[in-house]
């Protein structure tokens, strides 16, 4: 529907109410359903899990069109890196939202800062859903605000054509609301549980939920020590309950990711149910640690499983749970993922220790045995010391080639004294075409970085307060921060219009009129910034 035609629309409406609706403007009225496209979360679920979709197939269709996204944890903090997006590229094309537990658990808790164990309220995740969504949605608002007051003075200035043209951009405005990928952890209980939260979440407006397979009460950071999976049949019920959320709600085609930690989590809490040779729950079974036992030497207290006739004894530890073998992590990793797809998971994700597009690829061919089409999101995580992973994978490199390294030490390549050097060089090469070339040749759909916003932040505090409580003082802040503010055109030097300021004096004008007591007049500071 154009502008002119809702306007049409809502004076009709208007004038079907008589004279108790005279001092009602159509064109206000319109100005301020455009200014709030989506009403609800599930619009916005809808909206775009059909991009994510969309993005899904072009991505079948070539890997170049891979797509990509950074966690944020406040809503101003999405709100910005959208208008950034917007002013850098143009369009917000393949760029999504990633929110992450570990900065819910760390940073939105009333507990106060808690490490990534789902100790968190649950609660929580949905609220910040609807709050990257409500930041973003206003982004919308003050940018088309601003286009309505630029087609006002085309119109005062007697200038069809400009007001033509801005009509038409109105028309034809891109939201800042895209795509969210959302943590549900292990699901923070059963079944039941995780399709209450899913629930949530979707009504906030997620559109596609990542969940991990391991156990809810002994949740691990997927980068720590101590991570402890779940059978596959209790990870399917989760995976269908997450489904059952998503239709319900009618977001038809929302997008399960299915995360495996299998490949850093040595450990179960329970022996899975086998009903005959060769099943899921068999299959699971095989990969625990276990010795073949005399039924002469049973202890008291021993658990045994029949494994092809034998009798044997899982290792179980002092916790009450059981060991897998060492080295089995990426067998049950693909058959993790196979068994997701083949239930219902859309995309997968295995969580790795290192970025290493060998090593993840290999992993993904074997899935793509089974499933042609796989693919995955893959967390190119903070917890990876990328300058020292990559100096390595080059060192390896140029070993296995023959080529000199006698001049590095493997352990100490992190050192500012190998900046410089041609191995840094094609080390941060490789960094920079990351994400480009594990799309073409690791199969990752979407590229995240779970905590970049968590980091960026400390960074630039601990500089502002280096500067400003030093000897630079105000200039310090005015330096490093407002004059660059002005001279990059980040939006926010104007911090009251990002605030809403302008979008509250138009609605004063709608409804006072003249008597509007607007805040924008020749004594608001903000002027200061128009050169900007």
């Amino acid at each position: 529907m154009t502008y002119q035609t809702k306007i049409n629309e809502l004076n009709d409406t208007i004038g079907t109410q008589g004279a108790p609706w005279n001092a009602i403007d159509g064109e206000s009225a319109a100005r301020m359903q455009i200014q709030n496209r989506f009403p609800t979360g599930i619009d916005i679920a809808r909206y775009t899990a059909k991009i994510m979709r969309e993005d899904m197939d072009a991505y079948d269709a070539d890997p170049a069109n891979y797509t990509q996204s950074l966690g944020c944890w406040h809503g101003f903090i999405a709100q910005q890196k959208m208008i950034s997006i917007k002013k850098h590229f143009g369009n917000t094309k393949r760029r999504y939202l990633y929110l992450s537990g570990w900065m819910v658990a760390a940073l939105r808790s009333d507990f106060g800062p808690l490490p990534d164990q789902s100790m968190h309220e649950k609660t929580t995740v949905p609220g910040l859903i609807e709050e990257l969504y409500t930041f973003l949605k206003q982004a919308d608002a003050r940018e088309l605000g601003g286009m309505f007051r630029d087609l006002d003075a085309a119109r005062d200035n007697g200038d069809a054509v400009e007001a033509k043209r801005i009509e038409t951009a109105i028309d034809n405005h891109e939201t800042h609301v895209v795509p969210i990928i959302a943590d549900i952890d292990a699901g923070f209980g059963n079944a039941e549980a995780t399709y209450l939260l899913a629930k949530k979440m979707i009504e906030a407006g997620a559109c596609a939920l990542q969940i991990e397979n391991q156990v809810s009460d002994e949740k691990q950071c997927g980068h720590q020590d101590g991570k402890v999976t779940v059978p596959h049949e209790d990870f399917l019920q989760k995976i269908r309950a997450i489904r059952y959320a998503f239709l319900e709600l009618g977001v038809e085609d929302g997008i399960i990711v299915a995360r495996t930690d299998s490949l850093g989590a040595g450990l179960t809490k329970q022996i899975a149910v086998t009903k005959e040779e060769g099943d899921l729950g068999d299959q699971y079974n095989s990969f625990l640690d276990c010795e073949e036992i005399d039924p002469a030497n049973i202890k008291n207290g021993d658990v045994f499983l029949g494994r092809e006739g034998k009798l044997l004894r899982p290792k179980r530890l002092p916790s009450n749970l059981y060991q897998f073998r060492a080295g089995t992590g990426e067998d049950r990793c693909v058959l993790d993922c196979i068994t997701a797809l083949e239930n219902g998971a859309d995309l997968l994700w295995i969580e790795t220790e290192k970025p290493h597009i060998g090593q993840i690829g290999g992993m993904v061919d074997r899935i793509r045995e089974v499933i042609p089409n796989a693919k995955l999101v893959y967390n190119n995580s903070p917890s990876f010391n990328w300058t020292l992973n990559f100096r390595q994978q080059v060192f390896d490199a140029w070993q296995e080639a023959g080529k000199d390294v006698s001049a590095f030490d493997r352990d100490k390549l992190m050192s500012m004294d190998y900046d410089d050097t041609e191995l840094a060089a094609e080390a941060d090469e490789r960094i920079r075409t990351f994400q480009r070339d594990a799309a073409a040749q690791a199969g990752i759909f979407h590229h995240l970085i779970t905590l970049p916003t968590y980091h960026t932040a400390a960074l630039s505090t601990d500089n502002l307060a280096k500067r400003y409580f030093g000897d630079e003082g105000m200039l310090g802040y005015v330096k490093n921060v407002q004059r660059e503010e002005i001279r990059q055109g980040i939006a926010c030097v104007k911090h009251q219009n990002m605030a809403g300021s302008d979008i509250g004096d138009d609605h004063k004008e709608y409804f006072a009129g003249e008597a509007a007591l607007k805040a924008g007049g020749k004594d608001n500071t903000m002027s200061q910034f128009e050169a900007a």
